[in-house]
């Protein structure tokens, strides 16, 4: 028995079971407080929470993850927006391998509605001087009134939801359940007493000082930040995003759709001007993607396109004003319905609304009042555009001679004589001979 365990313990299985120690020592779990690499990056998000900024975020924590950073640092302003989006970047947050710092900034921006989830969903919390969080009492974003045992069922869907996330990070849940049920709303300041949040830092290097040596849990473990010296870089958003967060503004999709229907009510006036109809059915196609991702009432889309309509028959038919006065009333109640939302950075501005109605009907009226009036201008070539021309008696016309019209010669019948010099109005044209009179001379009664 010991000489077979002496053969296994040879020097060669000694060698060998070393070298299988080492490699496991290399890829070995870390211990429960685990040190990272000495990067940082920063993904700064301003504006609603919608499918664009759950993309964006996805893309920079994939982003912090492949690049080895400690952690990623999320700069964030916003009134609040979709909870699908929403619940989106909390799954983010909650299942990322490495920590997510959710900063409220700059001075007087906010985290509230959807983004009171978002900053309790982060391993840290922090908030800039002068900013607020809270106000996070669903609202219909449907397009239509709940009833009150809906507005219950989606109140309570909500606050259990904020209260599982508060719990997870240590958070006060009681305060998660008020700003959800009483739309509370708190200062940085307030928001550190109530232990909603973890610090205050007055700008990023101060948050970066404030999370060096933190030891932040992440799940069974835990990670001990070093960001007081740490390299910070930067995730932009791509152009790719910038455009269809740009798209997604209420106040753009109402102009593109405007616009759109313009454009092509323009190119069915004018056939053959080509530009009017791609600026129109690319500017609609835009306005659909917009409407994807908002609370669009098609009462109020049916509307402005009434509104526009109106403005097209004023050309056509004598209506005395009555149909354009009737176009502005119909684009202006349907630019208030377009949007059907309590939310009020979803609705429509009146900035936007008086210009657009504005320009829609002034530019409308133009531009089919334009394609009307060439289709009843005097055609101004072929046999009727010979009609009324005065041209030179080249010979004696007795009654038939040759006349010089528009640099051409023609021959020419006269109903009275003409001699070479004479001026000589077309008074119709039968083949290739023109028939003439003597042209009235200034003065002549």
């Amino acid at each position: 028995m010991q000489t077979l365990v002496f053969r296994l313990v040879s020097p060669a299985s000694i060698i060998a079971a070393f070298a299988l120690l080492v490699s496991i020592g290399l890829t070995a779990p870390a211990s429960s407080t685990s040190e990272v690499s000495n990067r940082v990056v920063v993904a700064t998000y301003e504006g609603v929470i919608n499918p664009v900024s759950a993309e964006y975020l996805h893309d920079a924590l994939a982003f912090a993850e492949t690049n080895g950073a400690q952690a990623l640092i999320v700069q964030l302003d916003t009134p609040g927006g979709l909870d699908t989006s929403m619940r989106l970047i909390v799954k983010d947050f909650t299942g990322s391998p490495l920590p997510v710092v959710v900063y409220v900034a700059p001075s007087g921006g906010r985290a509230a509605s959807a983004g009171v989830f978002i900053a309790l969903a982060a391993s840290v919390a922090a908030m800039a001087p002068g900013t607020n969080i809270g106000a996070a009492h669903p609202v219909a974003m449907g397009g239509g009134e709940m009833d009150k045992t809906m507005k219950e069922k989606v109140e309570n869907d909500s606050v259990a939801y904020i209260k599982s996330i508060a719990e997870r990070q240590g958070r006060n849940v009681a305060w998660a359940e008020d700003a959800v049920r009483k739309s509370v709303s708190v200062t940085e300041k307030e928001a550190l007493a109530l232990k909603i949040i973890d610090l205050v830092a007055d700008d990023l290097p101060a948050l970066l000082d404030k999370l060096d040596g933190r030891k932040v849990a992440m799940g069974a473990t835990s990670v001990t930040l070093h960001t007081k010296e740490a390299a910070v870089q930067p995730f932009p958003m791509s152009w790719r995003l910038e455009m269809l967060k740009a798209l997604s503004d209420p106040n753009i999709a109402y102009v593109l759709m405007t616009l759109g229907t313009i454009g092509l009510l323009a190119e069915l006036y004018n056939p053959g001007a080509i530009l009017p109809g791609i600026v129109g059915a690319i500017s609609l196609i835009l306005a659909f993607y917009s409407f994807q991702s908002l609370p669009v009432n098609y009462a109020g889309v049916l509307l402005v396109l009434l509104g526009i309509v109106l403005f097209v028959l004023e050309i056509s038919v004598t209506s005395y004003g009555l149909l354009a006065i009737g176009g502005v009333i119909s684009m202006i109640l349907g630019s208030l319905m377009l949007i059907k939302s309590e939310a009020p950075f979803l609705k429509i501005s009146w900035s936007f609304i008086v210009p657009v109605v504005t320009l829609t009907a002034g530019f409308t009226l133009f531009m089919v009042g334009m394609g009307i009036r060439a289709m009843r201008r005097k055609p101004s070539t072929g046999r009727e555009g010979m009609v009324g021309l005065v041209g030179i008696a080249k010979t004696p016309l007795t009654p038939q001679g040759k006349v010089l019209v528009h640099g051409e010669l023609w021959e020419a019948v006269s109903d009275r004589p003409l001699q070479p010099g004479d001026e000589a109005e077309v008074t119709r044209m039968e083949g290739l001979k023109l028939y003439v009179t003597p042209a009235a001379k200034k003065g002549d009664a």
